[in-house]
Protein backbone atom coordinates (compact mmCIF):
# COMPACT_ATOMS: atom_id res chain seq x y z
CA UNK A 1 0.00 0.00 0.00
CA UNK A 2 1.07 3.55 -0.97
CA UNK A 3 2.25 6.24 1.89
CA UNK A 4 -0.27 8.62 0.48
CA UNK A 5 -3.16 5.43 0.73
CA UNK A 6 -2.41 5.44 4.78
CA UNK A 7 -2.62 9.28 4.82
CA UNK A 8 -5.56 10.74 6.77
CA UNK A 9 -7.01 14.75 6.30
CA UNK A 10 -7.21 15.83 9.67
CA UNK A 11 -8.41 19.02 10.99
CA UNK A 12 -6.45 20.31 14.24
CA UNK A 13 -9.17 22.15 15.79
CA UNK A 14 -8.18 25.01 18.65
CA UNK A 15 -9.41 25.08 21.88
CA UNK A 16 -8.57 27.50 24.83
CA UNK A 17 -5.65 25.31 26.06
CA UNK A 18 -5.53 21.96 24.04
CA UNK A 19 -6.48 21.03 20.35
CA UNK A 20 -8.85 18.35 18.95
CA UNK A 21 -7.53 16.33 16.10
CA UNK A 22 -10.51 14.84 13.77
CA UNK A 23 -11.04 13.58 10.41
CA UNK A 24 -11.84 16.58 8.36
CA UNK A 25 -14.83 13.70 6.50
CA UNK A 26 -16.20 14.06 10.26
CA UNK A 27 -16.76 18.06 9.73
CA UNK A 28 -19.33 19.70 7.53
CA UNK A 29 -18.39 23.74 8.11
CA UNK A 30 -16.49 25.98 10.46
CA UNK A 31 -19.26 28.90 11.32
CA UNK A 32 -19.02 32.77 12.80
CA UNK A 33 -20.05 32.15 16.32
CA UNK A 34 -23.52 33.74 17.41
CA UNK A 35 -25.13 33.89 20.74
CA UNK A 36 -26.81 30.42 21.71
CA UNK A 37 -29.92 29.75 22.96
CA UNK A 38 -29.51 28.74 26.35
CA UNK A 39 -32.03 26.03 27.70
CA UNK A 40 -32.47 26.37 31.26
CA UNK A 41 -31.48 23.31 33.58
CA UNK A 42 -28.63 22.47 30.61
CA UNK A 43 -25.20 21.40 32.16
CA UNK A 44 -22.44 24.27 32.14
CA UNK A 45 -20.71 22.35 29.07
CA UNK A 46 -23.94 23.15 27.18
CA UNK A 47 -23.85 26.21 25.45
CA UNK A 48 -27.14 26.12 23.52
CA UNK A 49 -28.53 26.12 20.13
CA UNK A 50 -28.09 28.13 17.48
CA UNK A 51 -29.72 28.75 13.99
CA UNK A 52 -27.31 26.21 11.38
CA UNK A 53 -29.26 26.76 7.59
CA UNK A 54 -32.78 26.97 9.44
CA UNK A 55 -32.31 24.70 11.16
CA UNK A 56 -31.28 24.54 15.41
CA UNK A 57 -27.96 23.28 16.03
CA UNK A 58 -26.70 22.14 19.88
CA UNK A 59 -23.23 23.61 20.81
CA UNK A 60 -21.32 22.22 23.47
CA UNK A 61 -17.88 23.43 25.14
CA UNK A 62 -15.14 20.85 25.06
CA UNK A 63 -13.70 22.17 28.07
CA UNK A 64 -16.75 21.98 29.53
CA UNK A 65 -17.42 18.21 28.62
CA UNK A 66 -14.06 18.02 30.58
CA UNK A 67 -15.09 19.68 33.74
CA UNK A 68 -12.92 22.68 33.08
CA UNK A 69 -14.02 26.63 32.98
CA UNK A 70 -16.10 27.16 29.39
CA UNK A 71 -13.93 29.45 27.61
CA UNK A 72 -14.57 33.37 27.07
CA UNK A 73 -16.07 33.91 23.59
CA UNK A 74 -13.48 36.16 21.66
CA UNK A 75 -13.70 37.67 18.06
CA UNK A 76 -11.87 34.15 17.02
CA UNK A 77 -14.69 31.71 18.71
CA UNK A 78 -15.74 29.84 16.10
CA UNK A 79 -18.61 26.70 15.98
CA UNK A 80 -16.83 23.49 14.18
CA UNK A 81 -20.05 21.49 13.24
CA UNK A 82 -19.97 18.05 13.34
CA UNK A 83 -22.18 15.40 11.79
CA UNK A 84 -23.86 12.93 14.08
CA UNK A 85 -22.57 9.32 13.62
CA UNK A 86 -25.13 7.57 15.99
CA UNK A 87 -28.14 8.84 14.43
CA UNK A 88 -29.29 9.63 18.35
CA UNK A 89 -29.47 13.41 17.27
CA UNK A 90 -32.48 14.67 15.74
CA UNK A 91 -30.88 17.47 13.96
CA UNK A 92 -27.88 14.67 12.40
CA UNK A 93 -25.27 17.36 13.22
CA UNK A 94 -23.99 19.29 16.68
CA UNK A 95 -21.18 22.16 17.43
CA UNK A 96 -17.99 22.50 19.07
CA UNK A 97 -16.72 26.05 20.20
CA UNK A 98 -13.10 26.70 18.82
CA UNK A 99 -10.73 29.32 19.55
CA UNK A 100 -10.48 29.93 15.81
CA UNK A 101 -9.77 28.01 12.49
CA UNK A 102 -9.21 24.50 12.31
CA UNK A 103 -6.25 23.85 10.39
CA UNK A 104 -6.04 21.09 8.05
CA UNK A 105 -2.61 18.28 8.63
CA UNK A 106 -2.39 14.76 7.22
CA UNK A 107 -1.10 12.10 9.24
CA UNK A 108 -0.05 8.96 9.04
CA UNK A 109 1.16 6.42 11.57
CA UNK A 110 5.02 7.76 11.39
CA UNK A 111 3.66 11.22 12.55
CA UNK A 112 1.14 9.91 15.23
CA UNK A 113 1.67 7.90 18.50
CA UNK A 114 -0.39 7.24 21.06
CA UNK A 115 0.59 9.68 24.14
CA UNK A 116 -2.01 8.87 26.76
CA UNK A 117 -4.75 6.83 26.92
CA UNK A 118 -6.03 8.17 30.90
CA UNK A 119 -6.12 11.40 32.85
CA UNK A 120 -9.72 11.93 32.19
CA UNK A 121 -12.82 10.75 33.80
CA UNK A 122 -14.38 7.73 32.64
CA UNK A 123 -17.33 10.10 31.45
CA UNK A 124 -15.45 12.39 29.53
CA UNK A 125 -15.64 12.42 25.46
CA UNK A 126 -12.06 11.67 25.03
CA UNK A 127 -10.45 8.55 23.54
CA UNK A 128 -6.54 9.41 23.80
CA UNK A 129 -3.92 12.28 24.01
CA UNK A 130 -1.79 11.72 20.44
CA UNK A 131 1.80 12.72 20.05
CA UNK A 132 2.32 14.63 16.65
CA UNK A 133 5.92 15.97 16.12
CA UNK A 134 5.93 18.82 18.47
CA UNK A 135 1.85 18.70 19.15
CA UNK A 136 -0.19 17.31 21.83
CA UNK A 137 -3.92 17.32 20.02
CA UNK A 138 -6.58 14.97 21.90
CA UNK A 139 -8.66 12.24 19.73
CA UNK A 140 -12.31 12.96 20.91
CA UNK A 141 -14.91 10.33 21.19
CA UNK A 142 -17.99 12.08 19.05
CA UNK A 143 -19.84 8.81 19.59
CA UNK A 144 -19.45 9.75 23.44
CA UNK A 145 -20.54 13.59 22.91
CA UNK A 146 -23.34 13.13 20.74
CA UNK A 147 -24.69 10.80 23.22
CA UNK A 148 -24.17 13.18 25.92
CA UNK A 149 -26.06 15.96 23.82
CA UNK A 150 -29.05 13.09 23.44
CA UNK A 151 -29.59 12.53 26.76
CA UNK A 152 -29.18 16.88 27.56
CA UNK A 153 -32.13 16.92 24.99
CA UNK A 154 -34.46 14.13 26.16
CA UNK A 155 -33.84 16.33 30.06
CA UNK A 156 -34.74 19.32 28.19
Amino acid sequence: MSAEAEELYSLLVPLWEDRLIVPRACVAEVVRFSAPERQEGAHDWMMGSINWNGRPLAVVSFEGTLGKEVPVVTGRTRVVVFYGSTGKLESGHFGVLTQGFPQLVRVNRDVLKLEAKDGWSEDAPVLCRVRMINEFPIIPDLQKLEAMLAREALQA
